[in-house]
Protein backbone atom coordinates (compact mmCIF):
# COMPACT_ATOMS: atom_id res chain seq x y z
CA UNK A 1 0.00 0.00 0.00
CA UNK A 2 2.77 2.42 0.94
CA UNK A 3 4.63 1.66 -2.28
CA UNK A 4 1.51 2.43 -4.29
CA UNK A 5 1.08 5.72 -2.40
CA UNK A 6 4.69 6.71 -3.04
CA UNK A 7 4.24 5.85 -6.71
CA UNK A 8 1.13 8.04 -6.96
CA UNK A 9 2.92 10.93 -5.28
CA UNK A 10 5.58 10.83 -7.97
CA UNK A 11 3.09 10.89 -10.84
CA UNK A 12 2.73 14.30 -12.51
CA UNK A 13 -0.44 16.21 -11.65
CA UNK A 14 -3.07 16.61 -14.35
CA UNK A 15 -2.41 20.37 -14.45
CA UNK A 16 1.30 19.77 -15.04
CA UNK A 17 0.55 17.30 -17.82
CA UNK A 18 -1.89 19.77 -19.38
CA UNK A 19 0.69 22.56 -19.20
CA UNK A 20 3.29 20.32 -20.85
CA UNK A 21 0.94 19.42 -23.69
CA UNK A 22 -0.09 23.05 -24.14
CA UNK A 23 3.56 24.15 -24.20
CA UNK A 24 4.30 21.65 -26.99
CA UNK A 25 1.28 22.88 -28.91
CA UNK A 26 2.36 26.50 -28.48
CA UNK A 27 5.85 25.61 -29.71
CA UNK A 28 4.40 23.99 -32.84
CA UNK A 29 2.06 26.92 -33.38
CA UNK A 30 4.84 29.48 -33.17
CA UNK A 31 7.09 27.34 -35.36
CA UNK A 32 4.43 27.48 -38.09
CA UNK A 33 3.77 31.19 -37.58
CA UNK A 34 7.52 31.81 -37.68
CA UNK A 35 7.75 29.88 -40.95
CA UNK A 36 4.92 32.00 -42.38
CA UNK A 37 6.76 35.16 -41.30
CA UNK A 38 9.93 33.82 -42.89
CA UNK A 39 8.15 33.21 -46.20
CA UNK A 40 6.75 36.74 -46.20
CA UNK A 41 10.23 38.16 -45.71
CA UNK A 42 11.67 35.71 -48.24
CA UNK A 43 9.47 36.95 -51.08
CA UNK A 44 9.95 40.55 -49.92
CA UNK A 45 13.74 40.30 -49.97
CA UNK A 46 13.89 38.25 -53.18
CA UNK A 47 13.09 41.38 -55.17
CA UNK A 48 15.94 43.77 -54.33
CA UNK A 49 18.88 41.69 -55.68
CA UNK A 50 16.87 41.05 -58.86
CA UNK A 51 16.34 44.73 -59.68
CA UNK A 52 19.14 44.82 -62.32
CA UNK A 53 17.82 41.60 -63.88
CA UNK A 54 14.15 42.71 -63.83
CA UNK A 55 15.14 46.01 -65.44
CA UNK A 56 16.51 43.96 -68.34
CA UNK A 57 13.47 41.66 -68.47
CA UNK A 58 10.96 44.52 -68.64
CA UNK A 59 13.30 46.86 -70.55
CA UNK A 60 12.99 49.76 -68.10
CA UNK A 61 15.50 51.84 -66.05
CA UNK A 62 16.52 50.43 -62.65
CA UNK A 63 14.90 53.40 -60.87
CA UNK A 64 11.57 52.60 -62.53
CA UNK A 65 11.53 48.90 -61.64
CA UNK A 66 12.90 49.83 -58.21
CA UNK A 67 9.43 51.22 -57.40
CA UNK A 68 8.28 47.64 -56.76
CA UNK A 69 10.06 47.74 -53.38
CA UNK A 70 8.33 50.83 -51.90
CA UNK A 71 5.03 49.79 -53.56
CA UNK A 72 5.06 46.57 -51.55
CA UNK A 73 6.43 48.12 -48.36
CA UNK A 74 4.06 51.10 -48.20
CA UNK A 75 0.99 48.98 -49.01
CA UNK A 76 2.07 46.56 -46.30
CA UNK A 77 2.47 49.45 -43.87
CA UNK A 78 -0.95 50.94 -44.62
CA UNK A 79 -2.93 47.74 -44.08
CA UNK A 80 -1.04 46.89 -40.89
CA UNK A 81 -2.88 49.79 -39.24
CA UNK A 82 -6.21 48.04 -39.76
CA UNK A 83 -5.39 44.34 -39.43
CA UNK A 84 -4.47 44.87 -35.79
CA UNK A 85 -7.78 46.59 -35.06
CA UNK A 86 -9.70 43.84 -36.87
CA UNK A 87 -7.89 41.16 -34.86
CA UNK A 88 -8.81 42.83 -31.57
CA UNK A 89 -12.43 42.50 -32.66
CA UNK A 90 -12.53 39.15 -34.50
CA UNK A 91 -9.52 37.34 -32.99
CA UNK A 92 -5.99 36.79 -34.27
CA UNK A 93 -6.61 33.55 -36.15
CA UNK A 94 -9.45 34.84 -38.35
CA UNK A 95 -7.36 37.75 -39.60
CA UNK A 96 -4.11 35.78 -39.96
CA UNK A 97 -5.94 33.16 -42.04
CA UNK A 98 -7.42 35.76 -44.42
CA UNK A 99 -4.08 37.54 -44.69
CA UNK A 100 -2.26 34.32 -45.57
CA UNK A 101 -4.85 33.37 -48.19
CA UNK A 102 -4.43 36.74 -49.94
CA UNK A 103 -0.64 36.40 -49.66
CA UNK A 104 -0.67 32.97 -51.32
CA UNK A 105 -2.91 34.09 -54.19
CA UNK A 106 -1.14 37.38 -54.94
CA UNK A 107 2.35 35.89 -54.64
CA UNK A 108 1.42 33.23 -57.20
CA UNK A 109 -0.16 35.80 -59.52
CA UNK A 110 3.00 37.96 -59.39
CA UNK A 111 4.51 35.32 -61.67
CA UNK A 112 2.01 36.31 -64.39
CA UNK A 113 3.32 39.90 -64.72
CA UNK A 114 4.23 40.80 -68.31
CA UNK A 115 5.23 44.44 -67.77
CA UNK A 116 6.84 46.55 -65.06
CA UNK A 117 3.48 48.19 -64.35
CA UNK A 118 1.81 44.82 -63.79
CA UNK A 119 4.66 43.83 -61.50
CA UNK A 120 4.11 46.97 -59.42
CA UNK A 121 0.38 46.27 -59.15
CA UNK A 122 0.86 42.68 -57.98
CA UNK A 123 3.50 43.75 -55.46
CA UNK A 124 1.14 46.41 -54.12
CA UNK A 125 -1.70 43.89 -53.75
CA UNK A 126 0.62 41.37 -52.10
CA UNK A 127 1.63 44.00 -49.57
CA UNK A 128 -1.98 44.83 -48.82
CA UNK A 129 -2.74 41.17 -48.15
CA UNK A 130 0.40 39.98 -46.38
CA UNK A 131 0.61 42.52 -43.57
CA UNK A 132 -1.73 40.73 -41.16
CA UNK A 133 0.57 37.84 -40.28
CA UNK A 134 3.67 39.25 -38.60
CA UNK A 135 2.11 42.00 -36.41
CA UNK A 136 -0.57 39.61 -35.18
CA UNK A 137 2.05 36.96 -34.40
CA UNK A 138 3.79 39.57 -32.26
CA UNK A 139 0.46 40.49 -30.66
CA UNK A 140 -0.20 36.83 -29.91
CA UNK A 141 3.12 36.63 -28.07
CA UNK A 142 1.95 39.60 -26.00
CA UNK A 143 -1.35 37.80 -25.35
CA UNK A 144 0.20 34.56 -24.14
CA UNK A 145 3.48 35.47 -22.39
CA UNK A 146 4.53 38.00 -19.70
CA UNK A 147 6.91 40.79 -20.69
CA UNK A 148 10.03 39.16 -19.25
CA UNK A 149 9.41 35.94 -21.25
CA UNK A 150 8.70 37.46 -24.65
CA UNK A 151 12.29 37.86 -25.80
CA UNK A 152 12.84 34.18 -26.60
CA UNK A 153 9.57 33.87 -28.56
CA UNK A 154 10.27 37.07 -30.45
CA UNK A 155 13.75 35.69 -31.10
CA UNK A 156 12.22 32.60 -32.71
CA UNK A 157 10.02 34.66 -35.02
CA UNK A 158 12.84 37.01 -35.94
CA UNK A 159 15.16 34.06 -36.56
CA UNK A 160 12.69 32.83 -39.18
CA UNK A 161 12.34 36.33 -40.62
CA UNK A 162 16.11 36.65 -40.82
CA UNK A 163 16.27 33.22 -42.44
CA UNK A 164 13.74 34.48 -44.97
CA UNK A 165 15.90 37.54 -45.57
CA UNK A 166 18.96 35.36 -46.16
CA UNK A 167 17.12 32.91 -48.41
CA UNK A 168 15.43 35.69 -50.35
CA UNK A 169 18.50 37.89 -50.63
CA UNK A 170 20.90 35.22 -51.80
CA UNK A 171 18.64 32.40 -52.96
CA UNK A 172 16.65 34.57 -55.34
CA UNK A 173 19.73 35.90 -57.08
CA UNK A 174 21.41 32.48 -57.15
CA UNK A 175 18.40 30.48 -58.39
CA UNK A 176 16.97 32.99 -60.88
CA UNK A 177 19.44 32.17 -63.68
CA UNK A 178 18.48 28.49 -63.43
CA UNK A 179 14.72 28.46 -62.77
CA UNK A 180 13.61 32.00 -63.65
CA UNK A 181 12.12 34.68 -61.44
CA UNK A 182 8.54 33.49 -62.02
CA UNK A 183 9.25 30.09 -60.47
CA UNK A 184 10.57 31.80 -57.32
CA UNK A 185 7.16 33.34 -56.63
CA UNK A 186 5.20 30.21 -57.52
CA UNK A 187 7.37 28.09 -55.22
CA UNK A 188 6.93 30.53 -52.33
CA UNK A 189 3.15 30.51 -52.81
CA UNK A 190 3.03 26.69 -52.73
CA UNK A 191 5.01 26.47 -49.48
CA UNK A 192 2.90 29.23 -47.89
CA UNK A 193 -0.27 27.33 -48.83
CA UNK A 194 1.10 24.25 -47.05
CA UNK A 195 1.83 26.32 -43.90
CA UNK A 196 -1.70 27.73 -43.97
CA UNK A 197 -3.13 24.21 -44.17
CA UNK A 198 -1.06 23.08 -41.17
CA UNK A 199 -2.04 26.13 -39.11
CA UNK A 200 -5.69 25.08 -39.24
CA UNK A 201 -4.83 22.29 -36.78
CA UNK A 202 -3.93 24.88 -34.12
CA UNK A 203 -6.73 27.40 -34.56
CA UNK A 204 -8.11 26.63 -31.08
CA UNK A 205 -4.89 27.90 -29.46
CA UNK A 206 -5.46 31.45 -30.65
CA UNK A 207 -7.07 34.03 -28.45
CA UNK A 208 -10.70 35.09 -28.49
CA UNK A 209 -11.79 38.55 -29.57
CA UNK A 210 -10.72 41.35 -27.22
CA UNK A 211 -13.48 43.87 -27.96
CA UNK A 212 -17.16 43.50 -28.79
CA UNK A 213 -17.42 45.90 -31.71
CA UNK A 214 -15.20 47.66 -34.19
CA UNK A 215 -14.13 51.19 -33.23
CA UNK A 216 -14.85 54.16 -35.47
CA UNK A 217 -12.07 55.70 -37.54
CA UNK A 218 -11.85 58.53 -35.01
CA UNK A 219 -11.53 56.04 -32.15
CA UNK A 220 -8.86 54.12 -34.05
CA UNK A 221 -6.67 57.16 -34.51
CA UNK A 222 -7.37 58.32 -30.96
CA UNK A 223 -6.01 54.96 -29.85
CA UNK A 224 -2.87 55.51 -31.91
CA UNK A 225 -2.38 58.95 -30.38
CA UNK A 226 -2.68 57.41 -26.90
CA UNK A 227 0.01 54.86 -27.75
CA UNK A 228 2.28 57.74 -28.74
CA UNK A 229 1.37 59.89 -25.74
CA UNK A 230 4.27 58.67 -23.57
CA UNK A 231 7.92 59.53 -24.12
CA UNK A 232 8.74 55.83 -24.24
CA UNK A 233 6.25 55.35 -27.07
CA UNK A 234 7.44 58.36 -29.08
CA UNK A 235 11.10 57.40 -28.67
CA UNK A 236 10.58 53.75 -29.63
CA UNK A 237 8.46 54.39 -32.71
CA UNK A 238 10.85 57.14 -33.86
CA UNK A 239 13.72 54.66 -33.75
CA UNK A 240 11.63 51.99 -35.48
CA UNK A 241 10.98 54.47 -38.32
CA UNK A 242 14.54 55.65 -38.78
CA UNK A 243 16.07 52.19 -38.42
CA UNK A 244 13.68 50.94 -41.11
CA UNK A 245 14.68 53.83 -43.38
CA UNK A 246 18.37 53.11 -42.90
CA UNK A 247 18.32 49.34 -43.41
CA UNK A 248 15.93 49.45 -46.36
CA UNK A 249 17.89 52.20 -48.06
CA UNK A 250 21.20 50.39 -47.83
CA UNK A 251 19.87 46.89 -48.50
CA UNK A 252 17.51 47.62 -51.41
CA UNK A 253 20.30 48.93 -53.59
CA UNK A 254 23.00 46.42 -52.62
CA UNK A 255 22.44 44.47 -55.83
CA UNK A 256 23.02 47.58 -57.95
CA UNK A 257 25.98 48.56 -55.74
CA UNK A 258 27.68 45.20 -56.32
CA UNK A 259 26.84 45.24 -60.01
CA UNK A 260 28.36 48.69 -60.53
CA UNK A 261 31.35 48.48 -58.21
CA UNK A 262 32.50 44.92 -58.92
CA UNK A 263 30.68 44.20 -62.21
CA UNK A 264 29.03 41.14 -60.62
CA UNK A 265 26.40 38.98 -62.27
CA UNK A 266 23.25 37.81 -60.42
CA UNK A 267 24.89 34.64 -59.11
CA UNK A 268 27.88 36.51 -57.68
CA UNK A 269 25.59 39.12 -56.12
CA UNK A 270 23.63 36.37 -54.38
CA UNK A 271 26.76 34.75 -53.00
CA UNK A 272 28.16 38.09 -51.80
CA UNK A 273 25.08 39.10 -49.83
CA UNK A 274 24.44 35.59 -48.56
CA UNK A 275 25.32 36.80 -45.09
CA UNK A 276 22.34 39.12 -44.82
CA UNK A 277 20.01 37.32 -42.44
CA UNK A 278 22.46 34.62 -41.38
CA UNK A 279 23.40 36.25 -38.03
CA UNK A 280 19.74 36.53 -37.08
CA UNK A 281 19.03 32.98 -38.12
CA UNK A 282 21.84 31.73 -35.90
CA UNK A 283 21.74 34.21 -33.03
CA UNK A 284 18.16 35.49 -32.66
CA UNK A 285 17.24 32.99 -29.94
CA UNK A 286 20.44 33.79 -28.04
CA UNK A 287 19.78 37.52 -28.37
CA UNK A 288 16.21 36.99 -27.16
CA UNK A 289 17.38 35.18 -24.03
CA UNK A 290 19.98 37.89 -23.38
CA UNK A 291 17.25 40.52 -23.62
CA UNK A 292 15.03 38.63 -21.15
CA UNK A 293 17.92 38.45 -18.71
CA UNK A 294 19.69 41.82 -19.04
CA UNK A 295 17.37 44.13 -20.96
CA UNK A 296 17.86 46.32 -24.00
CA UNK A 297 19.90 49.32 -22.90
CA UNK A 298 23.25 47.99 -24.15
CA UNK A 299 22.10 46.00 -27.18
CA UNK A 300 20.05 48.67 -28.97
CA UNK A 301 22.82 51.33 -29.18
CA UNK A 302 25.35 48.64 -30.15
CA UNK A 303 23.11 47.45 -32.98
CA UNK A 304 22.58 50.97 -34.31
CA UNK A 305 26.29 51.80 -34.27
CA UNK A 306 27.32 48.47 -35.84
CA UNK A 307 24.89 48.97 -38.73
CA UNK A 308 26.18 52.53 -39.24
CA UNK A 309 29.81 51.39 -39.43
CA UNK A 310 28.88 48.66 -41.91
CA UNK A 311 27.32 51.20 -44.27
CA UNK A 312 30.18 53.66 -43.88
CA UNK A 313 32.74 50.92 -44.62
CA UNK A 314 31.17 50.35 -48.06
CA UNK A 315 32.02 53.93 -49.07
CA UNK A 316 35.64 52.93 -49.46
CA UNK A 317 37.27 50.79 -52.14
CA UNK A 318 37.19 47.48 -50.31
CA UNK A 319 37.41 44.01 -51.89
CA UNK A 320 34.23 41.91 -52.31
CA UNK A 321 35.02 39.90 -49.16
CA UNK A 322 35.08 43.18 -47.24
CA UNK A 323 31.60 43.99 -48.54
CA UNK A 324 30.41 40.52 -47.50
CA UNK A 325 31.68 41.15 -43.96
CA UNK A 326 30.01 44.56 -43.95
CA UNK A 327 26.72 42.93 -44.95
CA UNK A 328 27.05 40.45 -42.07
CA UNK A 329 27.61 43.31 -39.62
CA UNK A 330 24.71 45.26 -41.13
CA UNK A 331 22.44 42.26 -40.62
CA UNK A 332 23.60 41.76 -37.02
CA UNK A 333 22.86 45.43 -36.36
CA UNK A 334 19.28 44.82 -37.47
CA UNK A 335 19.03 41.78 -35.18
CA UNK A 336 20.09 43.87 -32.18
CA UNK A 337 17.47 46.56 -32.79
CA UNK A 338 14.16 45.69 -34.46
CA UNK A 339 13.32 42.57 -32.37
CA UNK A 340 14.12 44.57 -29.23
CA UNK A 341 11.88 47.43 -30.35
CA UNK A 342 9.06 44.92 -30.80
CA UNK A 343 9.51 43.76 -27.21
CA UNK A 344 9.16 47.33 -25.96
CA UNK A 345 6.08 47.91 -28.11
CA UNK A 346 4.33 44.87 -26.60
CA UNK A 347 4.65 46.65 -23.24
CA UNK A 348 2.91 49.82 -24.43
CA UNK A 349 -0.84 50.30 -24.04
CA UNK A 350 -3.16 47.62 -22.60
CA UNK A 351 -3.95 44.03 -23.51
CA UNK A 352 -7.22 44.95 -25.23
CA UNK A 353 -5.41 47.10 -27.80
CA UNK A 354 -2.30 45.00 -28.39
CA UNK A 355 -3.27 44.25 -31.98
CA UNK A 356 -3.58 47.96 -32.67
CA UNK A 357 -0.26 48.65 -30.93
CA UNK A 358 1.54 46.06 -33.05
CA UNK A 359 -0.24 47.27 -36.18
CA UNK A 360 1.17 50.75 -35.58
CA UNK A 361 4.64 49.30 -35.10
CA UNK A 362 4.54 47.43 -38.39
CA UNK A 363 3.05 50.47 -40.14
CA UNK A 364 5.92 52.64 -38.92
CA UNK A 365 8.56 50.02 -39.77
CA UNK A 366 7.36 49.31 -43.29
CA UNK A 367 6.77 52.99 -43.94
CA UNK A 368 10.44 53.37 -43.08
CA UNK A 369 11.28 50.51 -45.44
CA UNK A 370 9.40 52.18 -48.29
CA UNK A 371 10.71 55.69 -47.65
CA UNK A 372 14.26 54.43 -47.16
CA UNK A 373 14.45 52.75 -50.56
CA UNK A 374 13.00 55.88 -52.22
CA UNK A 375 15.32 58.37 -50.50
CA UNK A 376 18.44 56.27 -51.03
CA UNK A 377 17.49 55.81 -54.67
CA UNK A 378 17.16 59.58 -55.13
CA UNK A 379 20.50 60.19 -53.42
CA UNK A 380 22.11 57.77 -55.89
CA UNK A 381 22.01 60.61 -58.41
CA UNK A 382 25.09 61.82 -56.50
CA UNK A 383 26.65 58.36 -56.26
CA UNK A 384 26.85 55.58 -53.70
CA UNK A 385 29.51 57.41 -51.70
CA UNK A 386 27.20 60.33 -50.89
CA UNK A 387 24.21 58.07 -50.19
CA UNK A 388 26.13 55.83 -47.80
CA UNK A 389 27.78 58.80 -46.08
CA UNK A 390 24.45 60.54 -45.42
CA UNK A 391 22.68 57.40 -44.22
CA UNK A 392 25.65 56.08 -42.22
CA UNK A 393 26.30 59.43 -40.56
CA UNK A 394 22.70 59.83 -39.35
CA UNK A 395 22.65 56.22 -38.16
CA UNK A 396 25.87 56.72 -36.19
CA UNK A 397 24.46 59.80 -34.46
CA UNK A 398 21.23 57.98 -33.64
CA UNK A 399 23.24 55.17 -32.05
CA UNK A 400 25.18 57.55 -29.84
CA UNK A 401 22.00 59.29 -28.69
CA UNK A 402 20.34 55.94 -27.99
CA UNK A 403 22.79 55.19 -25.18
CA UNK A 404 20.99 57.72 -22.99
CA UNK A 405 17.49 57.28 -24.41
CA UNK A 406 17.36 53.51 -23.82
CA UNK A 407 19.23 53.44 -20.50
CA UNK A 408 16.14 52.51 -18.48
CA UNK A 409 15.22 49.55 -20.72
CA UNK A 410 15.98 46.74 -18.25
CA UNK A 411 13.81 43.78 -17.13
CA UNK A 412 11.14 44.52 -14.51
CA UNK A 413 13.06 42.66 -11.80
CA UNK A 414 16.03 45.02 -12.25
CA UNK A 415 14.14 48.30 -12.53
CA UNK A 416 13.88 48.80 -8.79
CA UNK A 417 17.67 48.53 -8.58
CA UNK A 418 18.27 51.12 -11.27
CA UNK A 419 19.28 54.58 -10.04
Amino acid sequence: MSNRKEHLEHLPHAEAVDRTIRLKQHNRLFALLSLAAGLIFLQGYTIAPLIPRLAEVFNVPVQEIGIIVPAYMLAYALMALFYGVLSDRFGRWSVIRISLIIFVICTALTATAQTASQMVIWRLLTGLGASGVIPLTFALIGDLFPFDQRGSKLGLVFAAMEGGMAAGSAGGAILEPFIGWRSLFIGTAVVAAFVLWRLHLYGALFDTAKVEKLPTIRQIFRGYSQILSSFRGKRTYAYVLWNGIYHSGVYTWLGLYLSQRYNMDALSIGLTILGYGIPGLLLSSLIGRAVDRWGRRWLVPAGLIMAALAGIAMIFEIPPIGTTIAVLVLSLGYDLTQPLFVGIVTDLGDSNSLGQTMGLKVFVLFTGFGIGSLIFGELLRFGFGVSLAVFGGIQLISGAIAIKLFWQEVPYRLRSKSP
